[in-house]
Parts: structure tokens; C-alpha cells; sequence
């Protein structure tokens, strides 16, 4: 199917994507997960999750394998890849692929759309508890499908808080509560944040490891919120490079201010994903700016976790 793994999509922290092709024709992404998961239980998760959901924003699962230690899911192919190297090309890769003010906040609404299914549509609620540029994926018409549920968590609709008893999510990205119970309890609304996150980094598009007001040799993410909120308080127009309209700066703005209220430190002070979506869709000028977030999300790492966060710092 895949050409004993000749061409690499991408990896993560539970394995490689690779393309293939399938008999009838049609491509596929091939998900090989490590070996080295004894247990399997991102698998399982995966597998199940996915299997419940059938949605324009969700991506589709063909098929799976399951031989002993090997295991592996076939995905839909997605062209244009994930969402991630949109946002950041500019910056990490001096590129300029650069998708438009317009398109991004098209994306941006497919993914609320996405998660207001997992957590309204299903007759099994899901958390996908990691939610982030990577496991964004773009059709050849940009349209947005949410992946990678490996860490997500099945709930019943009688639920309104998800028992865990670990963390799980990429750092950066993760809701305070997942791994501090001082700030409530795990559920929808961890995902709300985690999409709040992302929603500022598209808003911004790839910009926030730049002038970020920090000294020399001082990472500036961990300043990010504080520095989208001083500059909109201004009013600046600041927020993509490619502006060149006041409906293309309408777009941007909606976005960063839809996203602070996302990560508002409380659960209870964040929007449910479909009250975001009404934002988004909504006038600008119904929009009110949040209070400032007084807890600024930890720094951001490439890797994925789904154990206790035993090197992060306590919050007090």
C-alpha cells in the first residue's frame, strides 16, 4: 500500500504517517503507531473515537491493522497537509506560503465546527484533549477535517465533567485544569481552550516567537497572550502581514478576541464551542473584548504527552 514506507508525510509522538495508495486508486495517509506502545492504548483510542463519528470536518478512518505489536490506521488523504506549516512557514521556514486572511478564518470556523460535533453530534461525547496546527488536516480545497485522536476521552451525554487520571495534550496547548485540579474540573471546555490557543496562533499567523518585547536569548511564548492582548487593546493593526482590507482586518481581529475568551484561566468564564461559532459568524461589533487572561499558557514543545506533567511548575 505503501511502497514499503517510501514516502514520509510527517511523525509524531506516537509514530510516522506515511502515503500510500490503495488498489481502487484512491490515496490514503498510513499511520504507523510505535512499537514500543506496549499497551496500545492510543490505538484503541484512535480506533474507537473515530470510528463513532462521521463529519465533514472530522477526517475519515479507512481501515486499521492489528498484527501483534504492529499496529496501523489508514486515513484519507489530505494534500495540502496540516495546518501547522501554514501558520509557521513564515517564520521557520522563510517561505510565503501565505493562504489569506479570509481562508484562514474558513478554517478556522471548519475546526469549531469540527469540535462542536465531537461534543454535541456524537451520541458518545468526545474530548479530543489535543487539539493543534499538527492534527489540523487540509483537503485539497483547504477544507478542514480534525485528526489524530489518540489521547481523546469517550464520555456520556449525562457527564458534564471527565473523570482522567492523568494528563494528556500537548504542552502549550493543554487547559490548566487537565493537569491542575485547582482550576476545575476536565471537560468540553479544555478542549474550547486548547482551540483558543490555536485560534490566536492563526490569528497572528506564525508570529508569535517574533517581537514579542523580550530580551535577547528569552523565549517570547510564554508572553504570547499578554502581547495579543496589549496589542489589540491598541487597536493596531497588527495582526496578519497580508491585510490589505478592513473586512480582512474584521477577520483577524474576530479571531484573536474569539480566542482570548477561549483561554480565559477559568473554565466557567469560556464560551462552548457552539457559543464560538455564533462569535465567529457574528458581527464585529457584538464582540466584547475579554479581561486579560492572568495565566499565560506554559511554553509550547513539539512533544505530546498523555502522563503526569511531573516537570511542569505548580500554579498558585
Amino acid at each position: 500500500m505503501t511502497n514499503s514506507f517510501r514516502v514520509k508525510l510527517g511523525h509524531g509522538g506516537f509514530g510516522q504517517v506515511f502515503k500510500g495508495k490503495l488498489s481502487d486508486g484512491r490515496l490514503v495517509a498510513v499511520k504507523v503507531l510505535n512499537s514500543s506502545k506496549a499497551n496500545g492504548q492510543e490505538f484503541i483510542n484512535e480506533v474507537a473515537s473515530i470510528r463513532r463519528t462521521s463529519h465533514v470536518n472530522i477526517v475519515t478512518l479507512l481501515g486499521f491493522c492489528f498484527d501483534y505489536k504492529r499496529r496501523a490506521l489508514v486515513y484519507e488523504y489530505m494534500p495540502n497537509g496540516s495546518l501547522e506549516k501554514f501558520i509557521r512557514s513564515r517564520v521557520h521556514l522563510g517561505t510565503s506560503e501565505f493562504i489569506g486572511v479570509k481562508k484562514l478564518y474558513e478554517i478556522a470556523l471548519g475546526i469549531a465546527y469540527g469540535l462542536d460535533y465531537l461534543h454535541r453530534g456524537c451520541n458518545t461525547r468526545i474530548l479530543h484533549l489535543d487539539i493543534k496546527p499538527h492534527n489540523i488536516l487540509l483537503d485539497g480545497d483547504f477544507g478542514t477535517k480534525i485528526a489524530d485522536f489518540g489521547l481523546a476521552k469517550l464520555y456520556s451525554r449525562k457527564e458534564s465533567i471527565v473523570s482522567m487520571m492523568e494528563a494528556r495534550g500537548t504542552i502549550g496547548y493543554i487547559a490548566p485544569e487537565v493537569y491542575n485540579k485547582n482550576f476545575g474540573g476536565v471537560s468540553h471546555k479544555s478542549d474550547v481552550y486548547s482551540y483558543g490557543m490555536l485560534l490566536l496562533e492563526i490569528s497572528v499567523e506564525g508570529r508569535k516567537n517574533v517581537d514579542a518585547g523580550v530580551g535577547s536569548g528569552q523565549t517570547s511564548e510564554i508572553y504570547f497572550p499578554d502581547w495579543i492582548y496589549n496589542r489589540l487593546h491598541k487597536k493596531d493593526d497588527f495582526l496578519l502581514d497580508g491585510i490589505v482590507t478592513p473586512e480582512e482586518n474584521d477577520y483577524a481581529r474576530k479571531m484573536t478576541i474569539v480566542g482570548l475568551w477561549c483561554i480565559q484561566t477559568s473554565p466557567n468564564q469560556r464560551p462552548s464551542i457552539d457559543k464560538v461559532i455564533e462569535m465567529l459568524e457574528g458581527s464585529m461589533e457584538a464582540l466584547e473584548i475579554p479581561p486579560k487572561p492572568f495565566f499565560s499558557s506554559p511554553l509550547r514543545s513539539p512533544a505530546t504527552i498523555s502522563s503526569t506533567l511531573e516537570s511542569m511548575p505548580e500554579i498558585t
